[in-house]
């Protein structure tokens, strides 16, 4: 499905850039908030976003990097609110709740999201303090401890084996959940790095590709994890 770039009022009432996508029916639908890689908001997030309205979702991807200043500036802050586990880009999230849930065809009170990379840490703190119904992380930094997801909505998350940094974190996310009775779905994939659901290309992505996380798109996993999505998003949202 396609995706329209669009602006929501994110935190302060501020207009930030994003991209939406849903279904075309009159029917209200589940929505989810797409949080984007360390790469921002461009096509293949972009992609992404029109694939989750594909499983009959409504998907917002707002792009956190849409600040004044300049953009290494913005993306040092963004990383460092995660770091914190508190700042803008949390309160941007809020906003894009708040906006999702006014839209005609979106059931307010069915709300998920799911993030990658980056997005992937953001996805699941912000999962741990804001009423949603699932949250998806892929490849994205884990808290170390139980007391940091408590109260945490069910869980897909997915890994690449070949990824020496965040394998690691996908080892602790399932005893995480298993230890605190959270409804989990995680899955290290032995053949695949970091990025493997993403098809960013340049020179960034390269020196991930060669570098310790091994980062590239794997047809196999990308799929299976889209599988998982469809079946683990249904049981906790529905369509």
């Amino acid at each position: 499905m396609n995706t329209t770039d669009i602006t929501f009022p994110a935190a302060g009432g501020r207009p930030m850039r994003a991209a939406y996508a849903a279904p075309s029916d009159s029917q209200k639908h589940p929505g989810v908030i797409v949080i984007h890689e360390i790469f921002g908001l461009n096509d293949d997030i972009r992609r992404i976003t029109g694939r989750v309205a594909d499983l009959g979702y409504a998907a917002l991807a707002p792009d956190l990097y849409d600040h004044d200043g300049l953009r290494l500036v913005c993306i040092a802050r963004t990383m460092m609110t995660l770091n914190r586990g508190e700042g803008d880009a949390f309160h941007d999230l809020d906003a894009a709740r708040k906006f999702m849930q006014q839209q005609p065809g979106v059931d307010a009170a069915r709300i998920g999201v799911i993030g990658f990379c980056m997005g992937g840490g953001f996805a699941l703190l912000f999962a741990a303090r804001t009423a949603l119904g699932v949250a998806a992380t892929f490849y994205g930094d884990v808290p170390r401890t139980a007391e940091q997801l408590r109260g945490v909505c069910p869980v897909l998350g997915g890994f690449g084996g070949q990824d020496r940094i965040f394998a690691a974190h996908g080892r602790r996310l399932e005893k995480l959940l298993t230890g605190m009775g959270v409804d989990h779905d995680v899955k290290v994939y032995d053949d695949a790095g970091h990025s493997f659901m993403s098809r960013n290309r340049g020179f960034l992505p390269w020196i991930g590709r060669v570098g310790p996380m091994k980062a590239a798109y794997n047809p196999e996993a990308a799929e299976d994890s889209w599988k998982r999505i469809e079946a683990f998003f249904a049981r906790h949202l529905g369509h």
